[in-house]
């Protein structure tokens, strides 16, 4: 019997099943945790000679040879084998190979249940990092935009029905005030993997006097973890992770959704840029809205992500149990899927071309100053119930004997109403009522620059925040 046919260690006579081999392989996958089971070997081994539980050149042959391994993996160089299970096995066995029997070293100590926990919160820490830089490169471009369109009015709509008038620079910044949360999630998700898992064994620790402080900052971590058997059982910052690309994908979603909306012959508001475009096998007249259409699609994917470990953990009993393993497929998918949709719609929003006049015509229906002509009454000092009133019962004669609401003059309004002061024609004005708007978070145009010029502050201190967390 080959080693690499043995179940793990001396305590079986009989190779494993080869369906048994497929069916609990996860090299296939968790070969993207290669270069973080690397780095936390070669801290483990130096910390093993610091302490002398292993003679200092086996230590320098360790790291050497893992520091090849590393190589040959970046390089495309690495056949991984599927009956090794796993990357760590596949890691340690090429290891034996190039070291020899020092090889054997390496695990004194560590249990694989301590040893993917390790890489795993090593993984996730960068992912919620790219993840915020994703977030840092969409909201600046959305940033960006929005300055250019400062004047660009078009219609704020509430159940897809035109509202009120807002500024497109208004409208992109919630969008970036919601990838900010977004953002903050992720950093927040990151702080609580602030502890080092490696040195907790399989469950219990180990009888070893091994330096866990030391590992713990070699690989960046603020300290070692506190309870050995939560940290080799705990999921929850998987869980984070996958909750906050959920929502950042539904939100990602939300804006892919306008986008195709808008890029409609019905909207016209926006044209997408041919290179995030596609035409039809058919009709040569077509251009489709494909890269947000994937990109609303591909949220059910994060979401769903989200779901499937949600279920493989509950009502797991403490400590380490196999399903865990099906943490990773969802973890690896979202981060990836997360990365390529804020990639294209960053790419999509910077370059798309914005119907200016088509907006402004949009929003220049009177119909979206109603609520202006009630509050005129308020500032009357008409109860905002009673004005209301008035006003529905106003909209309801323009629409039954299609009149302009603007047309109204101070007779007809008073018909309706004995307060109204002018006519509606010197009463309801685009621009003055977004200008009147003024209030923090209104529509106002020195408000909404004041809002850009905060968020561009934002976007700075948060891009040295990055910086100055990168991992080394």
């Amino acid at each position: 019997m080959s080693e690499k046919q043995k179940p793990w260690g001396g305590r079986f006579s009989e190779a494993t099943d080869p369906r048994v081999e497929r069916f609990s392989a996860s090299v296939q996958f968790d070969c993207a945790l290669a270069r973080y089971d690397i780095r936390g070997s070669i801290a483990h081994a130096r910390m093993l000679a610091a302490t002398g539980l292993i003679p200092a050149a086996d230590a320098e042959a360790l790291e050497a040879g893992l520091e090849a391994i590393g190589r040959q993996i970046e390089a495309g160089e690495f056949s991984f084998d599927p009956a090794l299970e796993d990357i760590h096995m596949n890691i340690e066995a090429r290891l034996r190979e190039q070291i020899g029997p020092v090889a054997g070293r390496l695990h004194t100590g560590r249990s694989r249940n301590d040893q993917v926990a390790t890489d795993l919160a090593l993984y996730l820490r960068d992912a919620c990092t790219a993840a915020g830089r994703g977030l840092l490169q969409l909201r600046h471009v959305l940033v960006e935009r929005a300055a250019e369109h400062l004047d660009t009015i078009l219609p704020g709509y509430t159940h897809l029905q035109r509202a009120q008038p807002v500024r497109l620079a208004h409208h992109w910044l919630a969008y970036v005030e919601m990838f900010e949360r977004d953002a903050a999630r992720f950093a927040d998700a990151r702080g609580r993997m602030a502890y080092a898992p490696l040195g907790s064994g399989a469950l219990a620790g180990s009888t070893l006097p091994l330096d866990r402080e030391a590992t713990a900052s070699a690989l960046g971590f603020d300290g070692p973890s506190r309870n050995s058997m939560d940290t080799v059982a705990a999921r929850d910052h998987a869980l984070e992770f996958l909750s906050a690309t959920a929502i950042a994908m539904i939100h990602l979603s939300r804006i892919s959704e306008e986008l195709v909306l808008w890029s409609s012959a019905e909207f016209g508001f926006v044209e997408l840029a041919d290179a995030y475009s596609t035409g039809s096998s058919l009709m040569p007249q077509k251009k489709n809205p494909d890269v947000p259409e994937l990109v609303r699609g591909k949220s059910g994917r994060a979401v769903g992500n989200l779901v499937s470990l949600l279920t493989a953990v509950e009502g797991l009993p403490l400590t380490y149990n196999r399903d865990l393993q099906e943490d990773k497929e969802p973890i690896f998918d979202s981060a990836r899927t997360l990365g390529d949709c804020l990639d294209v719609t960053a790419g999509a929003l910077a370059t798309l071309r914005v119907g200016v006049d088509r907006m402004r015509s949009a929003a220049a229906d009177p119909m979206l100053l109603a609520t202006d002509l009630a509050e005129v009454l308020v500032q009357e000092g008409v109860a905002f119930r009673e004005a209301h009133e008035a006003v529905g019962r106003i909209v309801g004669h323009c629409v039954e004997k299609d009149v302009d609401l603007s047309a109204l003059s101070r007779e007809d309004l008073r018909a309706f109403h004995p307060a109204f002061p002018a006519g509606a024609d010197q009463l309801l004005d685009v621009e003055r009522s977004l200008e009147a708007r003024a209030l923090p978070g209104g529509t106002a145009r020195e408000t909404v620059a004041a809002a850009l010029a905060a968020a561009r502050e934002r976007l700075a201190a948060e891009a040295r925040e990055l910086d100055a967390g990168e991992e080394p």
